[in-house]
């Protein structure tokens, strides 16, 4: 197994990298839509914040061998489910035709402050 938090991703806010490896499966862990270059929340809203996280994902694949057209699941964790369709529609556009299997759950709290989403993913390298 090997684990790693590549350059221009959001860094972790805790002990922990964000990508976990095995083979050639993928676990990245809980990310918010922090911007790597500043590490400010992209925007106050879900939209920017959906759009961010998205945007780490698809450097921390590239950095795993993979890309968003290799993942299997997401899991999506909203402040308030109100935010549901806007996430949707942002998420759409990043995810473009692949549609990966994707769970979302309405929590109570974040570990920062107005995080208003979190997610999680499992891939496989291109080569898988």
């Amino acid at each position: 197994m090997e684990t790693l938090t590549p350059p221009n991703t959001p860094k972790p806010i805790g002990p922990y990298n964000h990508i976990a490896k095995v083979g050639q499966h993928i676990t990245i862990g809980g990310t918010a839509g922090f911007d790597p270059a500043t590490g400010q929340l992209a925007g106050p809203d879900i939209r920017s914040q959906t759009l961010r996280i998205l945007q780490s994902f698809k450097v921390m694949l590239e950095a795993a061998g993979s890309d968003l057209d290799h993942v299997v699941h997401v899991n999506v964790f909203l402040r308030d489910m109100k935010d549901f369709d806007t996430m949707n529609a942002a998420y759409a556009e990043m995810m473009g035709e692949h549609r990966p299997a994707r769970t979302a759950f309405a929590v109570r709290d974040l570990p920062k402050p107005d995080v208003l989403l979190t997610m999680n993913l499992t891939a496989v390298t291109r080569e898988g």
